[in-house]
This record gives structure tokens, C-alpha cells and sequence, in this order.
């Protein structure tokens, strides 16, 4: 005879099922009083997985991946020791299910499938010698590297053990020249079956790719729907897109439709069969060139933080993808309170289309945080949203995307941050709320710097990102919500070139670094023969 431990669903339901019966059934007189049921416990998570597009087809782009992994943290506040590796050793102790196991982050080059048009010989080349850049080796310390060129892979990766929580991977180009001219900045994000990426285009002068990577062995099959401002586009690919397993497939926007080219669209993407990593790159012929990843779910109340005081014009582009109409009251978080914009107001959203609209001066010098709520609250209205913000002027203009984001429950962080550059918002569109900020040490050496901020209740906070002593190469910023309501997040790199504002920015997504675990009242066995 063997004894096999339940899994942790079996427990989960076990327990939930005894829970149920406590509930509902009352003791006799002679029982003894119920004891109060053990509260759920949250431990850090055991494995992450991330998948970055390939950054860029330019011959002339400088790509530079910053791998990190925040440093857990005990009761009193304090980073905990002896986590993570001995030096570029990728090893660490986590508990597992098994007991202890290795800690490592592997990042791994994704096989490349072909663009429609692009003649053979370029393909060719691209696919040579294809390579990963090394990633974090122990919490704490960010590891850069900078891959140059048009034949970067896409990348497939997982960290697990002491290395899981939090990991996260930015992945910043800079293109100097040509059509494809930018700063071009994304998180890496895993893996899911459903995306929304409005503020998307098929204009003449835009070149839009979704980007579909698979992590998996088997293949994924993944749709693409597109919605303009009268309701969905006709589609020319009705079979689905194959992914193969550990591949990844550029989509050409224009090419999946007949339909006239649309100024601003809503991009779908879902899974029929696997699950994919999806990012839509853009790429302006006037404006320069960016990612848009994709919006947070549809909801009735959305935050679109980090707008920066000098845009020169933001637009913003909303989606009802539910059977109602959505009535938007449109608000800007500042400095000094919430505001509503002079002559945009309000947007009308018909389900099923997409709507847009211009939102001129909308800063005003001051930066902010766009704010869109139900015009009626008792009857919210879910959508999606991004904005495009354009700084400079005349030919000298740069582009830039803002998808609306969740709220940081606890902690989140974004790498590769510079000493010069580097602006952070955090907006509390509710209540008071407060913040630990923490600079990492520099991928090639300093000292992590830590801060609390104070957020007003229906203000923005900006400031320029905290340096960390001594600051070597780039670094990461996490911040951590202390006390108060819910806070929002952006930051904006900016890295000008020739006369051009190059910047990029990038929201702040809760890295979910731990889970909620239901307790077991004892070790709960079964017997096999």
C-alpha cells in the first residue's frame, strides 16, 4: 500500500465543501461551540512566465531587456536576506512541492514565422543565429543586456522558486533613423487567451503588427477581430492564425480586411484552442513608433495614468464590447484635484463600436491621469480604453500609448529606469493613499534608495523617478501600496534624439507575487492499493 497526498484543488474543494456544511447546519444542544474557521494564507508564487514580441525589423535598432525580480520583504519593512543565487549562479532555495528546489529565470528565443511580402533572403537572415539575453540571478539586483539589430527573436520565459515573484523583464529600442524611428518601450506579459487593444489603426500612414508568441509545445489558433467606428470589419481570415509551439506569427492589421482604412479601430484578440502572449507594435510614418499593449478589462470606472504635462495631443479611444451603450463622463486627475477637460467632457459609445475623441490642451503644462466613469453610476457601463499622445512639434513629433490599467492591490514595478529621464505618476482617483517607492540597485552596481509618498485624495502625483546611490546602468522602480485607496501608476522614459522627444510609457501592473491559500485543518490522506 502507498499514501499519496491530495492536491492542493482536492484540499481546496475538500475544504470548501466542509465549509459549506458548517454553514448551514445549527449544533445540537449538547455540541460543543464551533471553532472559528483558520484564515487563508498568502505565499508567494512558485512560477512566472513572461513572453516579449521581437522588438523591431531595423537594422539600425539598439534593444536593451532588463530582467528583475524584486526582493521579498518581512514584517518590519526590510528587504530579507539570502535570497536568490550566488552570483550569475541562477540558483536560490524556494519551497516547493517536493520540498526545495533550484531557483532560476531562463529567457529562451522564439522560432520566427514569415511576414507576408518580406522576399526570402531577409528571412533568412533574420532567422540565423538567433539569441536570448541572460536574465535575473537573484532578487533584488537587475540584469541588463542590449541586442542590436532587425533580427532579434521573440522571447519565451519562466522563473521560478525565489526568482518568481514579481519577475518582470522591460523591454526598451531605440531606432535612430527610418520608418520605424522611436523609442520603443513594453513590458514583457504572460501568457493569456484574451486581449483588447483599442487606439489601434489601419491608416494609410500606420503600420500596425499584432504579435501572437506561443510558450507552449502544442500549437495555439488564435482571432483577430477588428472594430471601427460603424461596428466590426469585414474579416478575411476566418479559419483563425496557427501559432506554432514556440513561435512567433507578426500580423499585419490591413491585411485582414477589405474594408477602408479606419483611423481608429479596436483589436480583439482571443484564443480558439492554447493561449499566446500578444502586443500590438506601431509604427507612424509622421509620428514615430511605439507598442500598445494591451487595456485592462472592460469596466465601468477606468484609470489611464502618466500623462505628460507637454503633450501637444492626446486622443483618447474607447470600446463597448457589452449588448448597452456607454455614457463617459470624461475627468483628468491632477496635481491639485480632478478636473474636467475644457470642450471633452463626455464621449457617447455605441456597443459593438468604436468611438474616439480629441482632447486638446487636455494637460495644460500640469501632468495627469485621464479618468473615465459611467455617466450614470447606478448603471455602469463596462468598456475599454487607451489614449495616443503625441509630444513635439511639427516634423519633430514622437508617439506614445496609454491603455487604461488596473490598480496596484500590492506591489508592482517597471525596469529599466535611467537617472536622466525617468518621470513617475501615481494618482489616487479616490482616497488618500500612501506609497513605498523603492529604487533598485543599477544593473552594473549602487544602492537601492527607498521613499513613502503621500497621495492626495483626487490627485496626481509627479515626480522624477528616485536615482539609487552610486547608480550604475539602469534599474528598476517598485512601488508598493502601504495604507488608503486605490492607486495608479505610469512611467515615462525619455530619451531625446536629434531634436526628436523620444519617450515611452508604461503603466504599473500589480505582479500578483503571491496567492491566497486556503488553510487545512490537518493533513488530509488517502490510501491507494
Amino acid at each position: 500500500m502507498k499514501r499519496t497526498t491530495l492536491s492542493l484543488i482536492a484540499v481546496a474543494t475538500v475544504l470548501a465543501a466542509v465549509t459549506g456544511v458548517a454553514a448551514v447546519t445549527a449544533p445540537g444542544p449538547d455540541s460543543a461551540a464551533p471553532v472559528a474557521a483558520p484564515k487563508a494564507a498568502r505565499l508567494p508564487v512558485e512560477r512566472t512566465g513572461l513572453l516579449c514580441p521581437a522588438p523591431s525589423t531595423s537594422e539600425v535598432a539598439e534593444t536593451t531587456y532588463t530582467s528583475f525580480t524584486p526582493p521579498a520583504r518581512n514584517a518590519a519593512g526590510q528587504p530579507q536576506d539570502g535570497q536568490g543565487g550566488e552570483g550569475g549562479s541562477g540558483t536560490g532555495t524556494a519551497a516547493g512541492a517536493g520540498g526545495k528546489s533550484a531557483a532560476e529565470a531562463v529567457l529562451k528565443p522564439a522560432a520566427r514565422a514569415a511576414i507576408p511580402g518580406e522576399d526570402a533572403a531577409k528571412q533568412e537572415k533574420k532567422a540565423k543565429e538567433p539569441k536570448a539575453p541572460p536574465t535575473v540571478t537573484k532578487p533584488g539586483t537587475p540584469v541588463a543586456e542590449q541586442l542590436d539589430g532587425g533580427s532579434v527573436p521573440a522571447l519565451t520565459g519562466a522563473a521560478n522558486g525565489a526568482l518568481a515573484p514579481g519577475w518582470t523583464v522591460q523591454q526598451t529600442t531605440v531606432v535612430p533613423a527610418g520608418g520605424a524611428r522611436g523609442l520603443l518601450g513594453v513590458a514583457c506579459t504572460a501568457p493569456d487567451t484574451d486581449f483588447w487593444f483599442p487606439a489601434a489603426s489601419t491608416a494609410k500612414e500606420r503600420h500596425d503588427y499584432v504579435h501572437l508568441t506561443n510558450p507552449d509545445d502544442s500549437a495555439a489558433v488564435a482571432d483577430i477581430e477588428l472594430y471601427g467606428p460603424d461596428g466590426a470589419l469585414k474579416t478575411e481570415v476566418t479559419e483563425g492564425i496557427p501559432v506554432p509551439g514556440h513561435s512567433t506569427v507578426p500580423v499585419l492589421l490591413s491585411t485582414l480586411t477589405t474594408d477602408p482604412a479606419q483611423q481608429d479601430l479596436t483589436v480583439h484578440v482571443t484564443t480558439r484552442s492554447g493561449r499566446v502572449g500578444a502586443a500590438l507594435g506601431v509604427a507612424d510614418e509622421k509620428l514615430g513608433s511605439d507598442w500598445l499593449p494591451a487595456a485592462a478589462d472592460a469596466a465601468g470606472k477606468l484609470v489611464l495614468p502618466g500623462i505628460p504635462a507637454d503633450a501637444t495631443s492626446v486622443r483618447l479611444v474607447a470600446f463597448a464590447p457589452g449588448d448597452d451603450d456607454a455614457d463617459l463622463k470624461v475627468q483628468l486627475i491632477t496635481p491639485t484635484g480632478t478636473i474636467v477637460p475644457a470642450g471633452a467632457d463626455s464621449l457617447h459609445v455605441k456597443s459593438g463600436m468604436t468611438a474616439a475623441v480629441d482632447l486638446p490642451e487636455l494637460t495644460r503644462g500640469e501632468p495627469g491621469s485621464l479618468l473615465l466613469t459611467s455617466a450614470d453610476p447606478k448603471k455602469p457601463v463596462p468598456v475599454v480604453a487607451a489614449v495616443k499622445v503625441v509630444r513635439g512639434k511639427g516634423a519633430e513629433k514622437e508617439i506614445a500609448f496609454i491603455p487604461a490599467t488596473a490598480a496596484i492591490e500590492g506591489r508592482a514595478t517597471v525596469a529599466d529606469n535611467r537617472a536622466k529621464g525617468t518621470t513617475l505618476a501615481l494618482s489616487a482617483p479616490g482616497d488618500a493613499a500612501q506609497v513605498r517607492i523603492t529604487a533598485s540597485a543599477g544593473a552594473e552596481g549602487g544602492t537601492p534608495v527607498t521613499k513613502n509618498v503621500t497621495i492626495k485624495a483626487g490627485s496626481t502625483v509627479s515626480m522624477d523617478g528616485p536615482v539609487p546611490d552610486g547608480a550604475k546602468g539602469g534599474y528598476a522602480l517598485t512601488v508598493e501600496r502601504l495604507s488608503g485607496g486605490p492607486v495608479y501608476a505610469a512611467r515615462t522614459l525619455a530619451l531625446p534624439q536629434d531634436g526628436v522627444p523620444m519617450f515611452t510609457v508604461q503603466t504599473f501592473a500589480d505582479d500578483r507575487s503571491s496567492v491566497e491559500v486556503p488553510p487545512a485543518r490537518q493533513d488530509l490522506k488517502v490510501l491507494d492499493d
